[in-house]
């Protein structure tokens, strides 16, 4: 019988399918119990080496029982456990997770279905308490029973298609076979039966170059691997399009390990490249070649180096406000696929103050206190390029800037080309503001200067640490990259071009950012050749009280900790102060400042530079040196 999908109620299609698997996978009595026996399908392929047995996907029993045996000698590894069994603890008591779009979509939903799914099913494996059990197979049971999983919002689909596959794999053994087979039925109609419908209409994500590309194929592929014993079209169907699929994100990567899309996204991103590809080598033993892109091997080093002593990151892109780093998780795995111990130490020193979580456990790397080797300095290139340098890697008070470049239409890009952010004494002094609301009125319509994006103040130049020439945002169009940088040396610089960000006022735009004074103070030297009479409006966007002692001098303060700001040109300008805040719908910004330097219209050559000083002592006046031009760095 041959039914349009479409016009079939769900209960039949629903019914339908298990119909099919059990025909599909046959059965016969065992004469010696006159119990059915399924025969299951055979497997060739890409699915030829499965591992029939559950669990499969991430975390098999043999390695659960190598952790275990680990923990009675691994103190850290045991802690990470007991962290996971405590949230578990608080799992059990949530109320039932409710089919509630908000906004346009639950993705919400499907990501508290998923921390509930591993912190539960984690517990229960490692306990054998029979209360984790329950709790998860009570999850399991009221998503299951949705009447869809929110398809046209897919991440949606994705996340809760992979919770289930896991509390499904996980769980197998144990689960109510009613329940099993509810869970099973619901995870091929909702989820995979889904992802068939957009793979067959050429789904925009399937391809993408970034997040959404990794959530979704993985997502799929983790769904389609718990069941492909028995039900192997669809893994045969799903797997070689999402391995085609996530290859176009993976060269992402390249060359140096960087995510555009900013370090919340590369969070993301890697989470589910790391999932997707961890199912694949623990259920099939093979990665398909996918974990050799170039970069893939270097992108643990981002987070490492793109947070500041504060904990805070360079808040690029669409990164939530004040974004902190955290343990990042993907390290972990990173760690063991490419025998990269920097991975894994950095994720442990992150959990010496936080809580960890489950993926922490299922790829637990023993700590080599590698730290000691980590360079001050590190620059990585690519379509999006960074730079970081800091002082120290032990001392809290550290001074640190990142200091970024790229091109302006990177997905969930700002207008932020030569941005740079600064922590000392424990404080983040020069910060970017993060994104805005992702429900104002078309938030992604950024393609053209003209696009409403730009008008919010957290997405155009008016609100980052970046020069406004004209009085105008940056061309939406333009890129920039480094021309020079110099690491491990007494004072290390980079020096970004970023011209096509001011193409329609100056032939040549360039910013340096040089740590001097045996790294204590920041220098920003900004060089323009200006083809037109215009005013060059310099901002610094700041938490601190700034207070103006002359017109050459400001002096910020935050939390009785203050900085030094000297305007060493031009010498017909002055230091002002504005404020940051906007009104409703966009954020407010309130108490945020912004230390200003405007000139006055000229053409020709100009040059803007800024020191900025941390005070370590009381006598303290900042940096003024005699400035060198950028061609002389």
């Amino acid at each position: 019988m041959n039914f349009p999908v479409k016009m079939m109620p769900r209960y039949c299609l629903l019914l339908l399918l298990i119909l099919q698997g059990s025909l599909f996978a046959g059965c016969k009595k065992n004469p010696a119990t006159a119990d059915p026996v399924v025969e299951l399908p055979k497997l060739t392929g890409s699915l030829s080496t499965l591992q029939v047995a559950h669990p499969r996907l991430l975390l098999t029993d043999a390695r659960l029982q190598e952790l275990k045996t680990m923990s009675t000698t691994d103190d850290r590894l045991k802690k990470y456990a007991s962290d996971v069994i405590a949230q578990a603890d608080k799992d059990i008591f949530k109320s039932p997770i409710l089919h509630v779009l908000v906004g346009s979509d639950m993705l919400d939903k499907s990501r508290e279905c998923l921390l509930r799914i591993y912190d539960l099913a984690f517990a229960y494996r490692w306990t054998g308490n029979e209360k984790y059990l329950a709790a998860a197979e009570s999850n399991l049971r009221v998503v299951c029973a949705f009447s869809d999983w929110d398809p046209p919002h897919f991440l949606d689909v994705a996340e809760m298609t992979h919770a289930v596959a896991i509390g499904y794999d996980w769980l197998y053994n144990k689960m109510d076979v009613t329940l099993r087979d509810q869970v099973k039925s619901s995870l091929i109609l909702l989820g995979l039966h889904e992802g068939n419908i957009a793979y067959a209409s050429s789904a925009w994500w399937a391809n993408s170059v970034f997040n959404w590309n990794q959530v979704c194929n993985s997502g799929l592929l983790i769904g389609a691997l718990a069941v492909a014993e028995t039900d192997p079209s669809y893994a045969m169907n799903i797997l070689p399009k999402a391995l085609d699929g996530l290859s176009y994100a993976l060269k992402s990567y390249g060359p140096d390990g960087v995510w555009g899309e900013g370090p919340g996204y590369w969070g993301y991103a890697t989470d589910y490249t790391a999932y997707g590809l961890a199912a694949l080598q623990s259920a099939l033993g093979n990665s398909f070649g996918l974990t050799g892109f170039p970069g893939m091997n270097l992108t643990g080093y981002l987070p490492i180096y793109a947070a500041g002593p504060t904990g805070y990151v360079l808040n690029f892109a669409d990164s939530g406000e004040k974004a902190k780093q955290g343990a990042p998780h993907p390290d972990m795995w990173l760690a063991g696929i490419y025998n990269n111990n920097d991975f894994s130490d950095f994720v442990h020193d992150q959990l010496a103050a936080s809580a960890a979580n489950a993926y922490d456990v299922i790829w637990y790397r023993p700590y080599a206190n590698s730290m000691a080797k980590r360079d001050l300095d590190k620059f990585f290139g690519g379509s999006v390029s960074l730079y970081f340098s800091r002082s120290s890697w032990t001392d809290p008070n550290a001074l640190w800037v990142g200091f970024k470049a790229g091109y302006n239409l990177v997905n969930h890009g700002h207008l932020d080309l030569g941005n740079f952010e600064m922590d000392a004494m424990g404080v983040r002094w020069a910060r970017d503001l993060g994104s805005d609301d992702y429900s104002l009125p078309d938030y992604f319509s950024g393609s053209t200067q003209a696009s409403p994006r730009w008008t919010y103040y957290r997405l155009n130049s008016l609100s980052h640490s970046v020069p406004v020439l004209g009085g105008v945002s940056q061309n939406v169009d333009a890129s920039s990259k480094f021309i020079k940088h110099a690491e491990a040396i007494a004072e290390p610089f980079a020096v970004v071009d970023f011209t096509e960000a001011y193409k329609q006022f100056a032939t040549s735009a360039q910013r340096g950012i040089k740590m001097v004074s045996g790294r204590t103070a920041i220098l920003i030297q900004d060089e323009f050749v200006l083809s037109k009479t215009t005013t060059i409006a310099w901002g610094m966007t700041t938490d601190a009280t700034i207070q103006l002692l002359n017109p050459k001098q400001a002096e910020l303060t935050i939390g009785g900790k203050k900085l030094t700001a000297l305007l060493l040109s031009p010498t017909t300008a002055t230091f002002s102060v504005e404020s940051a805040l906007q009104s409703a719908p966009q954020m407010l910004n309130t108490g945020v400042s912004r230390l200003m330097i405007r000139t006055t219209a000229s053409v020709g050559n100009v040059l803007v530079a800024v020191s900025l000083s941390p005070q370590w002592t009381t006598s303290a006046i900042g940096y003024s040196a005699t400035l060198a031009p950028l061609s002389k760095w």
